[in-house]
């Protein structure tokens, strides 16, 4: 049986390309646990299994950078993804009753899945705590400013059925675009809740017509 290469570069936002990164196999991961909305639990690898699939890892279900990014997520239509073959899909580390609220607030069509304890997020090697390494380039996606958006995160924590942040504030997320079977073909692992992977670069590299946010977004600053 052939051998799982490692994946061992780091891909830049700023330069797409479809070579993996970060030391990590799939398969350290294929056997972790999901939850969907109901708290019913399948493993990870089900996933990208028997399909292409597209999986973005968001910070926490309270982080308004990842709310306005699956915002825009929510445009990719589903026939679209049917006509290419691709599963989107989306994980949060919050607990699951906090999916249905999550996908209501952002219109959401696509699949989305919680991982309570992190544990895909931790053997993966996504970061937790945030680095600017440079100047924040301008997101198409989001569209508040940090003081206002960190205002209406915190808005949303008071105002909740239970005052938390719907998962861990310092966890970053990231976005895999894996199989059928363990092949990844592309990730990138953000440094900070800007450092989110473009959408229309990803839907390039996953063989979709790419959608252009950059005319449409306007910063909203106070």
């Amino acid at each position: 049986m052939a051998t799982e290469t490692p994946v061992t570069t780091q891909v830049s936002r700023h330069q797409p390309t479809n070579r993996p990164p970060v030391g990590f196999q799939i398969t350290d991961v294929e056997s972790c646990v999901l939850y969907d909305r109901h708290g019913v639990s399948f493993p990870f690898q089900s996933l990208y299994q028997e399909q292409k699939s597209i999986i973005i890892f968001v910070r926490h279900f309270l982080c308004y950078t990842c709310k306005e990014y699956v915002e825009d997520l929510s445009k990719i239509s589903q026939a679209a993804l049917r006509a290419a073959g691709v599963r989107m899909v989306i994980i949060g580390q919050s607990a699951p009753h906090h999916i249905t609220p999550f996908c209501s607030l952002t219109g959401c069509p696509h699949e989305v899945y919680v991982d309570p304890d992190r544990h895909i997020y931790s053997r993966l090697g996504m970061r937790r705590g945030e680095i600017f390494t440079e100047p924040a380039s301008v997101s198409p996606h989001v569209k508040s400013g940090t003081l206002m958006g960190s205002l209406k995160s915190m808005w949303r924590a008071m105002t909740g059925p239970a005052f938390d942040f719907q998962g861990d504030p310092l966890q970053q997320g990231g976005t895999l675009i894996v199989g059928p079977g363990p092949e990844v073909h592309f990730a990138h692992f953000d440094i900070n809740r800007l450092d989110h992977m473009p959408i229309h670069w990803f839907l390039q590299l996953a063989g979709l017509q790419p959608l252009d946010f950059r005319e449409h977004s306007k910063v909203i600053h106070i």
